[in-house]
């Protein structure tokens, strides 16, 4: 059994399986101190889908949450009152921001007069907008973030991510999920095995004391979009605007936070959502646009970190990366053929081939315009430029509902 604690941040396993009911029970007296509000991104087509069902029926029997935020994207007016139906099934207190209603987009324009705006569309801008709802309130608590795209998701799950957040002892501000990514017949997590891991390691074997690659290879499943942070940290958070989100966060907590603060928790013993197409041959879609993004929000970090990346560190980092990811296709075949998975090595080979593009188009564009950021500024910073803002977002929700 797994019970190592490597790296810089502590590893919350499950080595028993411990009663719900045990936890939520301990989490209900804990929470009427430290209430908890779960945001849930998704886009409209999602309500057509089983995975976002069953999240709301497990969501609704974890009587501990006090409010679900609901970010609806890519909706129009009958898909914002067919998801008014949808979530009704909630107990809980229940908001549906609805991105793309005009009340909502009245406010967006008002921040663009203060240079204060979103930056582009997608989860992040969806994920920032409903955390600017959830600080509305006075109350300190804690706030989780779960995809709407899980199949197998579990309430189990949630009340793992919270439990460190909201005991009274423990001292962490920010909790990540951690799981398996196999689903009996094949390996599954492609950006993560394929990108992320040797990505870091390449550029570990490029740069001496880089802290922040450090803390990311702490992680498990540094991609996870399950975590749950105390309030308090939400206000400083720069929340990123395309696919670096996951990575870009962790960034924000690694600068604003010690270590010792940070925790991953193993939440689910295997674990299945959407699988994302590959799109090899073009770079604005699919995992191809995601490794861009990715590769970028890792990059700028240790930009901000004072490094100086050229040319010729991204042609090195390159020729390393790929070298270093097929020594891991290697592995991942032996692992898969021991456990009885499915394990294509060629079609593996080729995404390593894409995403050593797209680090090389991840250069590029760094390249061209360095000072350039995804992020999109800090509910602290909206909040001294607009007191009422988040007033002002109930005010449209309210309205909206």
């Amino acid at each position: 059994m797994d019970f190592a604690q490597q790296g810089d941040i502590a590893t919350l396993h499950q080595f028993t399986d411990r009663k719900l009911t045990d936890l939520e029970a301990e989490l209900a007296d804990w929470t009427r101190v430290r209430p908890v509000t779960l945001v849930i991104p998704c886009l409209a087509s999602e309500m057509d889908g089983p995975a976002l069902r069953r999240i709301v029926d497990e969501v609704g029997q974890a009587h501990y949450v006090d409010r679900v935020v609901i970010g609806l994207d890519l909706a129009d007016a009958d898909d914002h009152d067919r998801a008014k139906r949808f979530f009704s099934v909630l107990p809980q207190q229940h908001h549906v921001l609805w991105q793309d209603g005009p009340r909502l987009r009245g406010i967006e324009q008002q921040l663009r007069n203060e240079r204060i705006s979103p930056a582009q569309p997608g989860k992040g801008r969806n994920v920032w907008w409903c955390l600017g709802l959830a600080l509305g309130r006075s109350e300190p608590g804690a706030v989780v973030l779960q995809d709407a795209d899980v199949l197998d998701y579990s309430r189990e799950m949630l009340a793992r991510l919270v439990y460190p957040i909201i005991h009274p002892t423990f001292g962490y501000v920010f909790s990540k999920g951690f799981y398996v990514r196999a689903d009996g017949e094949r390996m599954h997590g492609r950006v993560t095995r394929l990108l992320v891991a040797p990505l870091l390691r390449a550029l570990q074997t490029m740069i001496d004391d880089a802290p922040f690659l450090d803390f990311l290879e702490s992680f498990r499943y540094p991609l996870a979009g399950e975590v749950c942070m105390r309030s308090e940290a939400l206000l400083a958070l720069r929340v990123p605007a395309d696919w670096g989100l996951e990575i870009g966060m962790l960034g924000e907590i690694h600068r604003n936070h010690r270590a010792a603060q940070v925790c991953q928790v193993e939440i689910a013993g295997t674990y299945d959502h959407k699988h994302q197409p590959v799109s090899s041959d073009d770079p604005s879609a699919g995992l191809h646009k995601m490794a861009i993004d990715l590769t970028k929000a890792v990059v700028k970090r240790l930009a901000l970190e004072g490094r100086v990346l050229s040319t010729d560190h991204f042609r090195t980092l390159r020729a390393t990366y790929q070298r270093t990811a097929l020594e891991l296709v290697d592995r991942y075949h032996d692992d898969a053929v021991m456990n009885g998975l499915q394990y294509d090595r060629h079609q593996e080979a080729e995404v390593v081939d894409v995403f050593a593009r797209a680090i090389s188009q991840a250069g590029d564009q760094f390249l061209v315009d360095p000072l350039d950021t995804p992020f999109m500024p800090s509910w602290a910073r909206v909040r001294s430029a607009v007191p009422d803002i988040h007033d002002r977002i109930a005010d449209a929700v309210e309205a909206d509902g």
